[in-house]
């Protein structure tokens, strides 16, 4: 294992630190419990707080910002947050009507969301939207039924600029149910990563082999198969998130092209071109594109197709003005 770090024991704090001081005009860092928030806070407006393990940077800490969350907790990596983190930046960013929480179906995650919230109850009106975007399996050791990978990116931004705009607790909360019902995912893995305490890769993977359906900590997925050009792997990956959406010719989508850390933008690109002439043959109107590292499984080689459906109002979302380490426009 080559990495560059001085111990497991501050690696994801010291990480965060060096996110905050190369943005500090955007976001402050807690230290002691560890959160990011927007450095300046918009007042009377829903706060929108997401987390998860470290290692799928810059989910979510690269996303904290203007039109998009007001606050971010980074757990260990592939470790979910702690409740009292969660309670802490709630506390720190709520502004009068309540904190809505994007949550990632994965059990760690799930639980500790659930546990902030009954503690907060009584001094803060708390939501939730749980994302689980994956059409890959419908369980695994990780959660009970679909996980969320890199579909909660783009619940993270629609809702974040509901928020921004002023709509309320609960018209968010029901927004982010239908953007997640309106995405889909899927992800293929040409190697494994190594998580840094483990110093081992997390799967075996032969040289010539790819893991089709793999989740962002690298667990199982559908099958396994030999190494395929990339045409016919975005066809396998396009397959089930098409069946899972049902999608009427003439629909517009935004197509995500999502590398898990070790991908090249020049592949990625490459997926973009084949997968958005996929759709078009398949009568779909791609309108909106993201291509990048956003959903990462620290440096493993893979990527993800994920497909929201759009309409006039998902689209204008998702355009809005966001200013966020890891995205803006």
């Amino acid at each position: 294992m080559k990495k560059f770090i001085n111990s497991f024991d501050d690696l994801v704090p010291a990480s965060v630190a060096g996110l905050v001081m190369a943005h500090e005009d955007l976001l402050a860092l807690n230290e002691t419990p560890l959160f990011v928030r927007r450095r300046t806070l918009k007042q009377s407006r829903v706060a929108l707080i997401s987390g998860g393990g470290s290692g799928h940077e810059p989910l979510h800490t690269g996303y904290v910002g203007v039109g998009m969350l007001d606050a971010a907790c980074p757990g260990e990596v592939f470790t979910a947050p702690t409740p009292d983190q969660i309670v802490a930046a709630a506390q720190r960013v709520e502004a009068g009507q309540g904190v809505l929480m994007v949550v990632k179906n994965y059990s760690g995650d799930s639980a500790s969301f659930q546990v902030a919230c009954g503690m907060l109850e009584v001094e803060v009106e708390c939501a939730t939207v749980l994302v689980n975007d994956d059409v890959a399996v419908e369980h695994s050791t990780h959660t009970a039924g679909r996980r969320g990978v890199a579909g909660t990116l783009i619940v993270e931004k629609m809702v974040g600029a509901a928020a921004e705009a002023g709509a309320d607790l609960y018209e968010c909360k029901a927004l982010g149910g239908r953007v997640n019902a309106s995405t889909a995912s899927m992800g293929v893995a040409l190697t494994s990563c190594i998580v840094p305490e483990a110093e081992a890769p997390t799967f075996e993977i032969g040289a010539s082999e790819i893991e089709v359906g793999v989740g962002i900590h690298g667990e199982p997925g559908r099958y396994r198969r030999s190494l395929m050009p990339a045409d016919d792997i975005v066809a396998l990956l396009l397959e089930p998130i098409l069946k899972d959406l049902a999608l009427a010719a003439g629909r517009s989508v935004l197509l995500h092209v999502n590398g898990f850390g070790g991908t090249p933008l020049i592949e990625l690109h490459l997926l973009n071109r084949i997968a958005t002439q996929r759709l078009r043959a398949e009568g779909l109107q791609v309108k909106r594109w993201l291509v990048g590292n956003h959903t990462t499984s620290l440096e493993m080689a893979g990527a993800s197709l994920t497909l929201t459906a759009l309409d006039d109002e998902l689209t204008a979302l998702w355009d809005a003005p966001v200013t966020t380490p890891s995205l803006r426009w």
